[in-house]
């Protein structure tokens, strides 16, 4: 007999007969003792593991389960009802009945019904039926969640590509259903549907309840909508979706339309309720149509039909869907994925209603615009008196040639010598408003922009004379202002040598944003703006005024009978719009100490050059010639401050004038104190105020413009000699405050002894 180790040895050199011998000899008691259960495995592996693997099966389906809730009824149950039996005959005499079960949710139930060969069901058959049961279950509730991922899928594609039809059309609500409800079709699983689109109006025209008020036609006694508005669809969108699709558009449909003929859509209007009807032939409450509805032989058989509601709670439209494609009524989930559809248009009707506000608010833009240009426009009066074809030439400037116009408006505007255009010096006040407006035109004949450009000579006329009533008759920012900017801008290209940085389009462009620069000006700051919330802060985030001025600017340029760039090509014009911008942005102080130290380094840059360097090193570089256009601009604007001391003494009060207007206005509407430069009670201040804002401001912008062209020096002059006035009435002020002051204290000190009084005794210690 072999022993222990010659066996093993023999069965692993072997391995065909080892394996051989394991499943005859062993194999079975091994699979024997690792069941729980104890039996004797009789027969081949594969049927010893079915059996095994059946059990498992069983278990794990069991663990799944929650308790099987089960009825069991006999015929005299008190519950049972035998409505069914007496309908088809049948005679039920015992039977079992068990949920299928999701969560808390029921999805079906399985009855069984009159055991063969007994009178009731067994604890045995019990079992039975619930081992049945929790197979069911598994397949039951696998079933139910394919069908609720597709559920959920066809919603979220619903919402999904109906949002994106929704924002891509909002020119009005019936093309934005349209749209949706055309892209998502797929998805309703239904035959056909219809939108019904509601009036939204609330209150008919007075001359509309005329008839009603004097007895000629009956009051309206029919359905309305929770919101009080009649019960009227002015427009129905049909889809067909079965065979060939079709889309119909019915305008005005009349009451007996077969979508509307059974009175459900009037229903859900009235009432906002969701209507599932799923046996539209057995219904007795509204008159379906039983036949074909029109010539596809479409038959009615069930219907869904929801209200669609926006987000002011307003029933906008009622959704009507007919027939689910598998035959079956619509159930649960149809009604949640048409709500959730129903919901979302309705909630987008908003972007509609944005879009349709947007749209009126633009319109009415253009209306007050209209209106506006019609009150400011020049009108052929103006020009004429200016222009004045009719008395010299017998014609009216369409009548006259171009040629014939220029010289004839070169003859009735003053030369630049003769007004001192070309001067730094000049003064407004001594010339009229009317005179201003002919210097202005003088102004672009001088830089030869006029015919170069093919300015029409009626045009320029116009335009000045718009530009001078765009202007509000206020104390300060008013036309004299404005053109006073526009004459130094002009004097500074001119008179300053700066024109050789620039052609004669920038010039052009220069010289007519300097005029616009304060156009409809309202008296008062940004700050001012801002803290009185008006529709400019409102409207603009930053540089309130100066981009209200730059938009009247462009409103011109938006006339063709105002506009002198009209003859420009696209690129020419998109560069005068540019400077536009960079000139009139520029006069917002508050950007002046941003660009101050880019301007005194092109200023540095070019003082060691010779003069032709210097003109490449400026007008070679795009960037370098708009820094210094902006400090032009911040020079002409406070060029007043350079004025003889005649002349800048009569503006500076009325700068300090509007200043003190608006500090009224700060009292008296934003009740806030104002700062002492807007206060009227520290006038007597002004003189210390223009010091400090000739030392602060204004002395860098000159000083640097003298070192950078020294035709310019004259400004700066100016602007010292009127320190030196401001200087000596600040220091008759500060000396007349200086004797008030002590005289108060010598009132104050009374005769009290100068060592202190009482006997030269201390207040504050005793000696003892």
């Amino acid at each position: 007999m072999a022993d222990k180790d010659s066996v093993e040895k023999y069965l692993e050199n072997n391995p065909q007969f080892a394996k051989e011998y394991f499943d005859k000899k062993v194999r079975q008691e091994v699979i024997t003792a690792a069941f729980s259960e104890n039996f004797k495995a009789d027969g081949s592996f594969a049927e010893v593991a079915q059996i095994q693997e059946a059990n498992i099966i069983f278990d794990l389906v069991k663990a799944m389960q929650t308790e099987t809730v089960m009825e069991k009824a006999m015929h005299k149950n008190p519950k049972f009802s035998d409505f069914v039996d007496k309908q088809t005959g049948y005679a039920t005499k015992n039977m079992l009945i068990s949920p299928i079960v999701s969560g808390k949710d029921v999805l079906g139930v399985v009855t069984a019904l009159n055991k063969v060969g007994g009178t009731e069901f067994s604890k045995t058959d019990e079992e039975f039926f619930t081992k049945y049961i929790n197979f069911a279950t598994v397949i039951a509730l696998q079933h139910h969640s394919t069908y609720m991922w597709n559920v959920e899928s066809r919603k979220a594609n619903v919402l999904l590509f109906s949002a994106s039809k929704v924002f891509e059309e909002l020119t009005d609500i019936e093309r934005q259903f349209h749209k949706a409800l055309y892209t998502v079709r797929l998805y309703l699983n239904t035959e056909r549907y219809s939108v019904g689109l509601l009036d939204m109006t609330k209150e008919k025209e007075f001359y509309d309840e005329w008839p009603i008020k004097l007895g000629d036609v009956e009051p309206y006694k029919g359905p309305k909508t929770p919101d009080g508005r009649e019960v009227n669809f002015y427009k129905i969108i049909d889809y067909l979706l079965e065979d060939k699709e079709e889309i119909k558009v019915i305008p005005t449909p009349p009451a007996d339309h077969w979508a509307l003929v059974s009175g459900l859509p009037t229903y859900v209007a009235e009432n906002g309720f969701i209507c599932n009807m799923m046996n539209v032939a057995a219904d007795e409450y509204f008159t379906f149509q039983k036949e074909a509805v029109d010539e596809t032989g479409f038959v009615i058989k069930n219907v869904l039909s929801l209200p669609i509601v926006n987000k002011k709670e307003e029933i906008v439209g009622v959704a009507t869907f007919f027939n689910r494609k598998d035959g079956k009524p619509f159930d649960e989930q149809d009604e949640q994925i048409t709500e959730a559809l129903t919901q979302f248009l309705g909630w987008s009707v908003l972007n509609c209603d944005t879009y349709d506000k947007l749209n009126r608010t633009e319109w009415r833009r253009d209306i007050y615009q209209e209106m506006l240009m019609y009150q400011t426009k020049a009108t052929l009066t103006d020009v004429q008196s200016i222009l004045n074809t009719v008395d010299k030439l017998g014609k009216t400037p369409e009548e006259c040639d171009l040629k014939e116009m220029y010289k004839l408006l070169r003859a009735n505007i003053p030369e630049a010598k003769d007004c001192e255009l070309l001067e730094f010096h000049f003064s407004d006040l001594p010339v009229s408003e009317f005179d201003l407006i002919r210097m202005g035109i003088r102004c672009f004949f001088e830089l030869n922009v006029v015919e170069k450009f093919k300015v029409p000579p009626e045009v320029l006329t116009r335009w000045m004379y718009t530009v001078r009533r765009g202007y509000r008759d206020i104390t300060y920012h008013n036309w004299r202002h404005g053109f006073n900017v526009g004459q130094t801008m002009f004097c500074l290209l001119q008179t300053g040598k700066l024109r050789k940085y620039y052609s004669d389009l920038e010039a052009f462009a220069m010289v007519a944003a300097a005029f616009c620069h304060d156009i409809d000006h309202r008296g008062t700051n940004n700050l001012y703006q801002t803290k009185s919330a008006s529709p400019l802060a409102r409207l603009h985030a930053s540089s309130i005024l100066e981009r209200h001025h730059l938009e009247y600017s462009k409103n011109l340029m938006a006339d063709e009978n105002v506009n002198i760039f009209q003859s420009l090509q696209k690129r020419q014009l998109e560069t005068v719009q540019h400077l536009h911008d960079v000139c009139i942005i520029a006069t917002d102080l508050a950007l002046y100490f941003k660009k101050r130290t880019m301007f005194q380094k092109i200023v540095d840059a070019t003082e060691p050059m010779q003069e032709e360097e210097g003109k490449n090193f400026v007008s070679n570089n795009p960037t370098r010639k708009e820094v210094i256009m902006a400090m032009m601009m911040t020079s002409c604007d406070l060029s007043a401050i350079t004025k003889p001391w005649e002349v800048q003494s009569k503006v500076a009060l009325m700068v300090a004038a509007e200043f003190w207007e608006q500090g009224d206005l700060e009292r008296t509407v934003l009740e806030q104190e104002p700062i002492p430069m807007m206060d009227r009670n520290k006038s007597d201040e002004l003189p210390k105020m223009q010091c400090g804002f000739i030392n602060f401001v204004c002395s860098f912008v000159y000083k640097e413009f003298s070192r950078f062209h020294k035709e310019i020096t004259p400004m700066f002059d100016g602007l010292n000699n009127n320190l030196a006035h401001w200087k000596e009435l600040a220091d008759v002020y500060d000396a007349k405050m200086k004797a008030i002051e002590d005289e108060k204290k010598k009132l104050e000190g009374g005769d009290k002894p100068e060592d202190g009084g009482e006997g030269g005794k201390s207040k504050t210690c005793t000696v003892s």
